[in-house]
């Protein structure tokens, strides 16, 4: 069988990486691909939004099916227009692809099918949102309308911080379209979970729990950015909020795609905040987490071919996904001055020792080849993942991995599945 990836990040080295352990994969594409993913695949170079190149692509190739990563493309219809073409693709259609790329069709979602949610309310005069502002109070959340790369929620303490954000999105149109609208909402207290889903519309099947760590520096400080690290299992999401997950998420969310007719084939992911056995929805994703996905898929044991395969074709009920015991620690390395502006092109020594250690697999997002070195090439450069029986052990052996690789400017946090520890070992 012969696959193509949409996509070049860490994410999609991850989803590459597994599908080169599936016994019936033949020959693995991915578009535009990375360094990394350039080990285990083919890296063609295609504009991800060109849709009829891509299918040409397919057809010429004879893919027998697609699995798309980023958001981007899946907002945009590549589902739609491949299964047009009767091609199996992994991924909603655009139109339950809203779900992520219109944070007010998600929350409006949410409220017509019961999911819980933080209060809200939709603007697009930033005259009548800063009025509300202020007249609310903080902390307060301002989430640009559209997508923003990860990056156009502010969580604002004060009216005043509020202000500037609103400012940033709908005047100086930091995210351009993105911020043309903005949902306002109350801040929820609580500790961030990532619940994600298979499903082909018909049958939803859980992975493995896992937690992300969005701010840049330590102790969750700083801007926000697409995400430092992961791990898996997410303590914090025990048996009983799962189970709770499933009924008070899952369950409405898949009712409410049967109702307005929605082609979804592939991940649902939500954001959680838990509070006192409680939970509230932050937003949802429609495909992968990233860097959740480079924590949870290591852990999976059932062939992801199969597993993505089935969803496209709407067989999900025949599989069984089977998760293997343990926990996995993924660690990010950013170039210096992310979120905002940094170098590129920037040596990066170490990785193969890195890749020879028990246990620890090194995916590149940001990388490029340059003079048949690898070089940085993005703002999250690569995650360092490491499996073992328990947290704390791979977490030990990520960090001991992570060590070994140098790059100029390089910056990655030192408190990542800090909080999932047992409390002795703090």
């Amino acid at each position: 069988m012969k696959v193509l990836v949409i996509g070049g990040g860490g994410r999609e080295h991850a989803i590459v990486w597994k599908l080169a352990h599936s016994k019936r994969v033949d020959k693995i594409f991915c578009c535009p691909g990375n360094a990394g993913i350039a080990e285990h695949a083919e890296c063609i170079d295609l504009p991800v939004n060109d849709f009829g190149a891509l299918l040409d692509f397919v057809r010429y190739e004879w893919i027998d099916l697609t699995i798309v990563g980023p958001e981007e493309p899946l907002a945009r219809g590549i589902a739609d227009a491949f299964r047009k073409q009767g091609r199996n693709i992994f991924g909603p259609g655009a139109d339950a692809a809203r779900l992520e790329a219109s944070k007010s069709f998600s929350k409006d979602f949410m409220r017509r099918y019961g999911i819980p949610t933080a209060e809200y309310k939709v603007f697009n005069s930033y005259v009548h949102a800063e009025d509300y502002v202020r007249l609310k109070g903080g902390p307060i959340v301002i989430k640009a309308d559209g997508l923003a790369a990860g990056k156009g929620v502010v969580v604002a303490k004060t009216p005043e911080e509020a202000g500037t954000a609103l400012r940033h999105m709908m005047k100086d149109r930091a995210f351009g379209d993105a911020g043309e609208k903005v949902v306002v909402e109350e801040c929820l207290q609580g500790e961030e979970a990532s619940f994600m889903a298979f499903t082909d519309g018909k049958t939803i099947v859980p992975l493995a729990s896992s937690q992300d760590h969005k701010r840049v520096f330590d102790n969750d400080e700083g801007p926000n950015t697409g995400g430092m690290g992961a791990y898996s299992p997410a303590p914090v999401l025990t048996q009983e909020l799962q189970d709770l997950t499933m009924e008070k998420v899952m369950k409405p969310f898949l009712n409410g795609i049967k109702a307005e007719q929605m082609d979804y084939r592939g991940v649902i992911y939500a954001g959680l905040m838990i509070k006192d056995g409680g939970l509230k929805v932050l937003e949802f994703n429609v495909r992968l987490g990233d860097p959740e996905t480079q924590a949870v898929l290591p852990r999976l044991d059932t062939d992801f071919f199969e597993i993505a395969l089935a969803v496209s074709e709407g067989r999900l009920s025949e599989m069984l996904v089977n998760w293997k015991p343990g926990a996995s620690v993924a660690v990010v390395a950013a170039s210096g001055g992310y979120p905002g502006k940094y170098d590129k092109g920037k040596p990066i020594s170490g990785l193969e020792k890195a890749a020879k250690m028990d246990d620890v697999v090194v995916f590149h997002s940001g990388t490029a080849f340059e003079d048949s070195k690898t070089v940085t090439a993005g703002g999250r450069v690569l995650a360092v993942t490491a499996l073992g029986p328990d947290i704390e052990s791979a977490r030990d052996q990520a960090y001991k991995a992570i060590t070994g690789i140098k790059f100029d400017g390089m910056h990655y946090r030192k408190d990542i599945a800090a909080k999932a520890l047992p409390h002795k070992s703090h």
